[in-house]
């Protein structure tokens, strides 16, 4: 495979780049972004509010990424939402000949999807400019060549058309990510390493204190790619290079893409490296034609999805690839959540993971570091083995104390991600260490609600270090020795001295059940803080974040004690609890909690990623509904277009009996 890559002659672009186009300032104001869109140019001033936390599905919403080629530039920003409008609409941004867009604070958040920028990229946008930017979303940009800054400076000069220095887009970045922008993109540059054509710094930290998760990154660094060489002394917060990773995954949303890249740009007939290390997975669309509006269908969307699946089990055959598809049974299903099946089966402590999905970090339960990464870095590593990285500095969050009863680690993470540190993006890109007894106290299902929500923190990764709990995990789930599972754990502590950018203390004991007001997962308050009764449509368990077994001990808890007092799920609501994979089903089973659900007149879905990305029972279907869900993420039209508040299982369940959302009082 190599020979084809090496023929290749990989090009740097000149030092100097010069923007012939207009800037798109995506503000609150509807009326500014419609004025621009038929014409009128603004001039950037900071008194402009523009629009914050722009997340991926607004980008491209999920029902856009059915499409994976250059179709994908008719569609940017239909799900941006401005005051309470959508004024973009499908060919706007492509016509409208914009070259640079501008935002806010926190572009980018949410979704790994590399979709966003590919759409950006092939509506001209060729610049992007905010206050900060996520790291998936920012990587994927320089993996596709779109230049990317902070310094909002910059627009009076793309406005006149002058030479820029291309220095202003790499003088802060580490000196890998540098000669990626400088070759226009991650694909080209690896071609030049391969070809020994780049020059790669030597990382030269000497032993020092580190924490966990320095360790982990220090044993994988890659040192010599050509002889397999791997593992230094230690590495510190800016070392930049590569690490070797254990396993690498992607589903259908993510793997047609990259195939399509792999065979066009590495070769048809070449073959991925290690493919027993690549995991696929059918998790996301799965129940998709049941909840497509009728009017998707008929434009085609539907086969475009269906296509998506087709395309990966066709390259996961050609590659000899396991793909964990839909299931062979009479009931629609599918496998499981990649998540929850790469916990369930194949992570490993110290392992390094990599997936093609922000809520990768769900294995840093069991003390890996596993993160998020965009179809260009998958597609990628299915070559090289390995993936860029910059060490990035650690945040450690101590939840210390005894949590009271009904508080869950669901609750933890909406009291961290209303913290005002986590809340202005000062966490965005770092490595998050959850420590402390509250956490220790936890099984390894909790712990991964909190390292699978540090997407929503926005951090490369979340991280908790193995212990008795975690050798038990080992043993009861993988029928391993517990002297095998304490051989994995062995070493993977953070040093007593080890240097940390910053300390956030939680103390669990003040903490009360929580919920997250509709529109961002860091619109945390108490239940009881609410200030009106909130009534409710739609109860929502399930998804990567809340379909595990110790999700269902605390759904079924609930409904067992409403069944001993004779009430079942309120009239007028639908509560669907949705599994993890079917290993969480057959755990349901064995414990009789089928029959507590069916009881309780719970509908139950097989697993699948669903009502998450708004592709799955579970859903809501018009803007008045109201949805309390144990998921993840609440951005806006995520999961339909009605009103969502994020809460923990036991909320979702009482709320689901009460027909409001109420806090369960066990």
């Amino acid at each position: 495979m190599l020979l084809s890559l090496l023929s290749r002659s990989a090009q740097k672009r000149s030092e100097t780049v010069r923007f012939s186009g207009r800037i798109l300032y995506l503000t609150e104001d509807p009326q500014l972004i419609l004025q621009q869109l038929e014409g009128k140019d603004l001039e950037w001033s900071p008194a402009r509010k523009l629009r914050d936390n722009i997340s991926t599905d607004e980008i491209t919403p999920a029902y856009i990424c059915y499409h994976y080629d250059e179709k994908l530039g008719d569609f940017p920003y239909l799900g941006l939402k401005a005051g309470n409008e959508f004024p973009i609409k499908p060919g706007d941004v492509r016509s409208g000949g914009f070259v640079a867009s501008v935002s806010g604070k926190r572009r980018g958040k949410g979704s790994s999807r590399e979709q966003s920028p590919y759409a950006e990229m092939c509506a001209g946008i060729q610049l992007i400019v905010a206050e900060n930017i996520e790291r998936i979303y920012k990587q994927n940009c320089q993996n596709l060549g779109i230049l990317t800054t902070t310094n909002f400076e910059v627009l009076d000069r793309v406005r006149k058309g002058e030479d820029i220095p291309l220095l202003e887009f790499t003088r802060d970045e580490d000196p890998i990510t540098a000669q990626i922008i400088e070759y226009g993109g991650l694909f080209e540059f690896n071609v030049a390493r391969l070809q020994g054509r780049v020059s790669l710094p030597h990382v030269e930290t000497v032993p020092r204190p580190m924490t966990l998760a320095e360790k982990i990154l220090a044993r994988h660094f890659v040192v010599d790619a050509a002889a397999g060489k791997t593992g230094l002394p230690a590495v510190a917060p800016g070392d930049a290079g590569f690490v070797r990773v254990d396993i690498r995954f992607s589903h259908e949303y993510v793997t047609p893409m990259a195939a399509i890249f792999f065979e066009k740009l590495v070769g048809i007939d070449e073959k991925v490296v290690d493919p027993d290390s690549i995991k696929f997975f059918r998790d996301h669309l799965t129940f998709l034609e049941d909840v497509m509006p009728e009017e998707r269908k008929k434009a085609g969307l539907l086969a475009l999805a269906s296509d998506l699946a087709r395309k990966q089990e066709e390259f996961a055959r050609k590659q000899g690839i396991r793909l964990h598809g839909e299931t062979d049974g009479p009931e629609k299903g599918s496998e499981a959540i990649c998540h929850s099946k790469i916990s369930e089966s194949y992570a490993l402590p110290g392992h390094v993971i990599i997936g093609s999905d922000s809520h990768t970090p769900h294995s840093g339960a069991l003390g890996c570091v596993a993160f998020g990464v965009g179809t260009t870095d998958i597609f990628n590593s299915w070559f090289t083995k390995d993936v860029r990285i910059r060490v990035p500095d650690t945040v450690r969050i101590e939840v210390r104390g005894e949590r009271p009863e009904g508080v869950s680690a669901k609750d933890f993470m909406l009291a961290i991600l209303k913290h005002p540190y986590v809340r202005d993006g000062n966490a965005i890109g770092k490595i998050v260490e959850y420590c402390g007894s509250a956490v220790g106290a936890m099984g390894i299902d909790e712990r991964a609600t909190m390292t699978n929500m540090a997407a929503e923190i926005g951090a490369f990764t979340g991280i908790i270090a193995p212990d008795t709990k975690t050798v038990d995990y080992l043993v009861d789930r993988r029928g391993m020795s517990r002297a095998e599972a304490e051989k994995w754990c062995d070493g993977l502590f953070s040093d007593s001295d080890a240097v940390y950018l910053e300390t956030i203390v939680i103390d669990a004991s003040t903490l009360r059940p929580m919920i997250a007001l509709p529109g961002d997962p860091g619109n945390g308050i108490f239940v009881d803080e609410l200030t009106a009764p909130v009534g409710i449509d739609i109860a929502y368990g399930g998804s990567c974040t809340a379909g595990k077994r110790e999700d269902m001990d605390m759904y079924a808890a609930v409904l067992e004690k409403a069944l001993a007092e004779g009430r079942r799920v309120k009239e007028g609501v639908t509560f669907w609890i949705q599994f993890g994979s079917q290993e969480v089903k057959e755990y349901c089973r064995t414990r009789g909690y089928l029959d507590i659900f069916e009881g309780a007149g719970v509908k139950t879905i097989e697993p699948s990623c669903g009502a998450c990305i708004n592709a799955g029972p579970g859903v809501s279907t018009h803007k008045d509904q109201v949805t309390v869900s144990a998921i993840n993420r609440n951005f806006p039209g995520r999961s339909g277009p009605g009103q969502m508040y994020l809460a923990s299982p036991y909320t979702v369940a009482a709320s689901a009996i009460e027909g409001k959302i109420v806090v369960w009082k066990g």
